[in-house]
């Protein structure tokens, strides 16, 4: 039986809300745009960082302008508690190395896979190394991206460092729409390729 995570990220935040404290998320994000709402639903339960940490991003213009836009935003989007951003260096070898042989498969297959735990598990290396309560993605607002292989990665990370994954189905309740009524409201640029050059030649 399919888990369904947004009512175990539910859950979550009903224990957060009943002990009354604020805790620390380290939230990857993978662009603006899917983390105008994200950030919008956490920041009432979480002093937020966002990771910026998307080495399959190409070519690198297309890197530069999506990190832009996350810096913008984090400048002007409304939030409750704090909000913040740790900036990562543009690798895109890191991520060609951990996708070598699956430059052909289909989107949402093997390869995404591996960028996902890509992305992720340096998302929760640095959560653990600096003390953050929580962390997640940002990942699963797209309707193009598996909720359920991105949880299981999380979960995995979980064990691994130990430290908490926040549960992430943002799609649900409308998180997507959502995403694309903030960005109009903040003029966010809207890419319209996933990311790597792979995802690229799809579109085009």
């Amino acid at each position: 039986m399919k888990e369904n995570f947004y009512l175990l990220f539910e859950k979550q935040i009903q224990e957060i809300k009943e002990k009354k404290k604020v805790p620390t998320l380290l939230l990857h994000s993978c662009c603006a745009p899917c983390s105008s709402q994200v950030i919008t639903c956490l920041t009432n339960y979480f002093d937020i960082t966002i990771l910026y940490y998307n080495p399959n991003i190409y070519p690198e213009e297309e890197y530069l302008k999506r990190k832009e836009e996350q810096i913008r935003l984090i400048h002007e989007i409304k939030n409750i508690n704090k909000l913040e951003i740790i900036d990562c260096d543009y690798d895109n070898d890191i991520y060609e190395k951990e996708i070598k042989g699956l430059e052909n498969e289909k989107e949402g297959g093997p390869r995404c896979y591996k960028c996902f735990n890509l992305r992720l598990n340096k998302t929760a290396k640095i959560a653990k190394e600096n003390n953050f309560e929580y962390f997640s993605t940002t990942l699963t607002i797209s309707p193009y991206k598996n909720s359920n292989i991105i949880n299981t990665i999380g979960l995995e990370l979980e064990q691994k460092y130990n430290i908490k994954w926040l549960y992430s189905d943002h799609k649900k309740k409308d998180g997507y729409k959502k995403s694309i009524e903030l960005s109009k409201k903040y003029n966010l640029y809207r890419q319209n390729y996933c990311g790597c050059i792979y995802s690229k030649r799809i579109d085009e």
